[in-house]
């Protein structure tokens, strides 16, 4: 007998309809053949955590750190008996098979479970599996190799778990103590994708608030040519002033061309139509999804990631909602008609234009990672049965998928090129003749990068080479360069996928991108589409970014702290790093625990400077009166709030709290009064 562990329930549910169905009990499916297959929900074991180590480290104490404590698997109370249900079938069988997804993760996740049971030394198979469909699962199992094969990329997979652990533990205790010294309360967080997160934030601000404003200039023309009226730009020429977009920097200039222009003859050089067409935007990837989401409705990320999580658990309606991937395997073109079919029943007027036989480049097998895109199911729930941002997520979903069998959107672009007394104008043209997909799509959800402004909207196919008329009027417009946009939700979670671009550093860059290089829509991005809506919500939760309006602003305690933190943890330096030396694991040619003990040592380091700079933090807590070196902390006890120094046990100094504030009064402060018992953090 063969026991298969699939990662989801949702994986194993396909693998046991793919060989026959079988009877299904609370912990497995029972198959014809006499195999079992059961199921994990994501990591029900964990990484244990220091405090479980040594119950010392529950206290936060500066002298403590760096923490050092061994890497040691620990079960989930609540999976607890379904794990024992896995155990026992597993001692039963003959064979294991690890279905979990293929990439390091999914390998990890099934594989610390055979480690922590005790299993290592049963036979186990590897089966990859990245399409649901009963045909390629069948196809899978016919190729399996050996589980030990993939051991590297289990590997790769702990160290980073490891590694950011360690990290996050050391450096986020390291410089809350720190804060704390100086009268900063709070919990000063700091992560590898987290801090480089707010990284992007601040240096936002920073660029929007420092930028130094200039004006440019515009030379417009408006000519008669042909029988008909054209606005036209004017170009500057070779030796005119210009900024670093080409556009006029000299109003003198301006004007004098201006002054050139008019009432001369204008002649057309060149007339160019091109007919041309742009597809339906790809099915989304959760990233996605919570990008548009954010722009349509001000979601949260994490308000998408729980939409689409009840979506899938309790209505049934979505495919696997934490995707990555914005393709469909090919033979899930064959479902479009039955699909469709079921969809009309809610969405009849979406349905209605769209034609199953029509195959987009969303239907791609080669570009499917461990999951393909999210689509709906043929299980169309009542919209009624939703809440009513349920239905606004699946309405978005369903739509996307809708929009594969549309026919792409079609139009001619013109561009005329004219000169009239040795200047050379331009000017652009578009005739819509097809709308497409983009009938399924309000006027104001269409990108602004791609419409054209109004100018451009004109017919300008009549005019030809050597078309003459006349410039009846010019004038020079003035403009002023805009500071970088504040980010807004959905702008802040695009540029997270291709961070890359702001890195100075070449080789940085280079590794970023490289990492990357095997993925639709990542360009040397930070964090993953399952964990950076919690890498956001902590920044929220901090008190380290705060949302005024769509804009994300850095608070003054998130940029306080940025500035205080060396450019390795506010730059995605350590991801690009640490995935180069996963890479090298997965390899075979570095060994995992080599890497975690380099990141003991950076982790060391920065420890170590801590220690002896402290943290450069600005502090709106008030100086102690007593010692004059620590600040008062609002503090807790049995008998009520009070202040006291954070230089204890230096400085014993304490003051009452009076409606939220220390009373600093003569009278009142003392350093001879023993603080009451505080709180723990």
């Amino acid at each position: 007998m063969r026991l298969i562990i699939a990662e989801k329930p949702a994986v194993a549910a396909a693998i046991a309809a793919a060989f026959g169905g079988g009877s299904k009990t609370a912990s497995a499916y029972r198959l014809s053949n006499g195999d079992a297959v059961t199921w994990l929900y994501g990591h029900i074991i964990r990484l244990g955590e220091p405090d479980e180590h040594d119950e010392k480290y529950k206290r936060w104490d500066m002298s403590a750190l760096p923490i050092h404590w061994p890497v040691k698997l620990v079960l989930q109370p609540d999976h607890k008996a379904h794990y024992e249900a896995i155990v026992a079938l597993a001692r039963q069988a003959d064979e294991l098979v690890h279905a979990g997804d293929p990439d390091p993760e999914g390998q990890r996740l099934v594989d610390e479970v055979i480690e922590y049971a005790g299993l290592t030394d049963k036979p186990c198979r590897r089966v990859l599996i990245n399409d649901n469909n009963p045909g390629p699962i069948r196809a899978a199992f016919e190729v399996m190799r050996d589980n030990a094969d993939y051991q590297p990329l289990s590997l790769s997979a702990l160290a980073r778990a490891v590694s950011d652990q360690r990290y996050g533990f050391n450096m986020t205790r390291a410089c809350t103590l720190a804060a704390r010294a100086k009268g900063v309360d709070g919990v000063l967080s700091v992560g590898r994708v987290q801090t480089p997160i707010l990284g992007l934030v601040v240096a936002r601000d920073k660029a929007h608030e420092g930028h130094a404003k200039s004006h440019y200039h515009t030379v417009k023309a408006t000519l008669s040519v042909g029988g008909q009226e054209v606005t036209a730009t004017c170009q500057p020429g070779k030796d005119d002033p210009v900024d670093d977009k080409g556009r006029l920097t000299n109003p003198a200039v301006a004007q004098a061309m201006v002054n050139s222009l008019r009432g001369q003859t204008a002649t057309v050089q060149a007339a160019t139509t091109t007919a041309r067409q742009q597809a339906a935007p790809l099915p989304y990837n959760l990233l996605a999804l919570q990008a548009d989401a954010a722009g349509a409705w001000r979601f949260s990320p994490k308000q998408v990631m729980e939409l689409t999580q009840s979506l899938r658990d309790k209505h049934n309606a979505i495919t696997y909602n934490r995707s990555d991937c914005r393709y469909l395997n090919g033979e899930r073109h064959a479902e479009a008609p039955a699909l469709l079919a079921a969809l009309a029943g809610v969405f009849g007027e979406l349905v209605a234009g769209a034609n199953p036989t029509l195959r987009s480049k969303a239907f791609d097998s080669s570009k499917v990672t461990a999951h393909h895109a999210i689509i709906p199911t043929e299980r169309v729930p009542d919209l009624t049965a939703l809440s009513k941002d349920e239905a606004r997520i699946y309405q978005m979903i369903v739509r996307q998928y809708v929009a594969q069998f549309y026919p792409p959107e079609q139009w001619r672009s013109t561009e005329v090129v004219f000169s009239a007394n040795g200047h050379v104008l331009k000017a652009t043209g578009r005739v819509d003749v097809a709308a497409g997909w983009r009938v399924l799509y309000g006027k104001e959800e269409v990108d602004a990068a791609t419409e054209d402004d109004q100018e451009g909207r004109s017919n300008l196919e009549a005019l030809k080479r050597g078309n003459q008329g006349m410039v009846k009027d010019a004038a020079s417009q003035q403009g002023t360069t805009k500071p970088p946009p504040r980010y807004t939700m959905k702008t802040l979670l695009q540029d997270l996928t291709r961070v890359s671009k702001y890195v100075t550093d070449p080789k940085i860059r280079a590794l970023l991108l490289a990492k990357d290089a095997d993925k639709q829509d990542e360009a040397g991005g930070i964090g993953t589409p399952a964990t950076r809506d919690s890498h956001i919500e902590t920044l929220f939760k901090r008190g380290f970014v705060e949302e005024k309006g769509a804009v994300l602003l850095s608070t003054k305690l998130g940029r306080s702290f940025h500035d205080a933190l060396p450019a390795l943890a506010v730059k995605p330096d350590l991801t690009a790093l640490w995935d180069e030396q996963q890479r090298q694991i997965e390899a075979g040619v570095l060994d995992f625990r080599t890497v975690i003990r380099g990141v003991d040592a950076t982790i060391a380091a920065e420890v170590a400077r801590i220690k002896e700079h402290g943290l450069s933090i600005a502090s709106s807590a008030p100086v102690c009166p007593v010692c004059g070196k620590g600040h008062l902390r609002k503090r807790s006890s049995t008998k009520g709030d009070f202040w006291a120094c954070s230089a204890y046990p230096a400085c014993k100094a304490t003051c009452p709290d009076t409606k939220g504030k220390p009373d600093m009064s003569p009278r009142k402060a003392t350093s001879t009064r023993k603080p009451g018992k505080a709180v723990a953090s």
